[in-house]
């Protein structure tokens, strides 16, 4: 079990960072650096994503008014996209959900003897479920 978890960690942390059994140590210089490089990266990310955020809020107060006198514009386009949007979704699963009836209904019905010998086998199994299944309902 510790195998596992230690090529795990190797595969993870890569051979070099991993002591495990009959790996060496990494030296402190190695770490320091490695520590050095982790902070600046995790602090760059943290000044980007407070200037995101400052810059969202920002561009917030500015538009803030501009929605207020649009809304009456506003309003009734976002409701509008919306309900295309809800068209085309829904136009888009119907069409999915009529392909999938008309392939079944192809692999039912339209197959030729031989093909439908071979599909015989698995109309068997079902019937043999349902019928199991309506033994045990009536238990």
């Amino acid at each position: 079990m510790a195998a596992v978890g230690e090529h795990y960690m190797r595969g993870l942390y890569g051979d070099d960072d991993y002591g495990g059994r009959g790996q060496p140590q990494q030296s402190a210089a190695t770490a320091a650096a490695k520590a050095l490089a982790a902070g600046t990266a995790a602090f760059s990310m943290l000044l980007l994503s407070g200037l995101a955020l400052t810059g969202t809020v920002l561009a917030l107060i500015v538009a803030t008014p501009l929605l207020v006198i649009f809304s009456p514009v506003l309003v009734p386009a976002a409701i509008t996209v919306a309900l295309l949007t809800a068209g085309f979704v829904s136009s888009g699963g119907f069409g999915a959900a009529a392909v999938g009836v008309l392939a079944w209904m192809y692999r039912r019905y339209l197959q030729t003897p031989d093909q439908q010998q071979s599909s015989g086998k698995a109309h068997d199994a079902k019937d043999w479920a349902q019928h199991r299944l309506e033994q045990a309902r009536a238990h």
